[in-house]
């Protein structure tokens, strides 16, 4: 059996296209939404250069965008990269109900099938965000991985579902599932750094600002996370413009000449993370992650209560 990596590097690619501005910026202008199309010119860019630095990456593609450009994500797949669920429109489903989530997500999961004939092993919500059902979804659906919770920055985790909590109580840990947690985090993303949409998101930083950034949160994990994971999601209608796209090609280039860095698919390092941390050894040694410990209700709160 392969062995766990000091660190993996996986190079999540957003391929959000039109989506992301119909449905998480509100969009009816037309030229709002032609910026999701630079998705087109931009995916095979980046393409070109995960060949050049033969790594495999994790694909999020909503169903929209695989219905909008069918050949591109044949190609993807022709590529050798995988892909993991992204919603069918890159909804946010904070205040979604769980029958409305349900329905998206086997849109989302058929347009994948339609065009490339696969099932993704992995789930990750649009923009991150989730309801209070969406992990019970992502077990019901049986996905095997998560990419959309930030409690840790480079270490996995096997994730909760069922926590409750109110602003009086608390906080209320619930079952532990086999889902492996992929962590992410905004500051390894590359839409906050870069685009811009009047009165949501300033955008419009130098390259060099989130080069700094990123190459810093690279050297901290090979150095402190071993076993962890370098998760950095660029999505190419942002990053393959000019200089973004030559930081793009710094990073890999520097990860790829370090001894200690290994680029790995999602699916592959959750493999592998998973042999090395079976669930109840893991859950003794991060008892707080777990949701272990933890003092349920306060005494007086209770001698009060109704």
């Amino acid at each position: 059996m392969t062995s766990l990596p000091k660190l993996t590097y996986c190079m999540t690619i957003g391929l959000d296209a039109m989506s992301l501005w119909i449905s998480s910026f509100h969009s009816n202008n037309p030229s709002m939404v032609s910026r999701g199309e630079m998705d087109v010119i931009g995916a095979r860019r980046v393409l070109d250069l995960l060949d050049k630095y033969e790594v495999k990456s994790t694909f999020l593609v909503p169903g929209h965008t695989a219905l909008a450009y069918p050949n591109l994500i044949k190609e993807i797949a022709d590529r050798g990269h995988e892909f993991a669920y992204h919603g069918w429109m890159h909804e946010d489903v904070r205040n979604v109900s769980k029958d409305e989530q349900r329905l998206i997500i086997e849109r989302g999961l058929e347009a994948l099938d339609l065009v490339v004939g696969v099932r993704p092993l992995g789930h990750v919500s649009p923009a991150w965000n989730m309801s209070v059902d969406t992990i019970d979804l992502i077990d019901e659906f049986g996905f095997e991985f998560d990419g959309s919770r930030m409690a840790t920055d480079h270490l996995p985790v096997y994730i909760r579902k069922g926590d409750s909590w109110t602003k009086d109580g608390p906080f209320q840990f619930g079952e532990l599932t086999d889902i492996v947690g992929v962590p992410v985090a905004w500051i390894m993303d590359d839409v906050p750094m870069f685009e811009f949409a009047w009165g949501e998101i300033p955008g419009l930083k130098a390259p060099s600002q989130a080069e700094e950034m990123w190459v810093g949160e690279l050297d901290y994990a090979v150095q402190n996370c071993p076993g962890g994971v370098f998760n950095l999601t660029f999505h190419p209608q942002s990053i393959a413009r000019g200089a973004r796209i030559q930081v793009f090609e710094r990073l890999l280039r520097r990860a790829s000449e370090h001894p200690d860095v290994t680029f790995l698919k999602q699916s592959d390092y959750v493999k592998l993370w998973r042999a090395e941390n079976p669930r109840d050894a893991w859950r003794a040694s991060h008892p707080e992650l777990a949701g272990d410990g933890s003092i349920r209700v306060l005494p007086s709160m209770a001698e009060n209560g109704p």
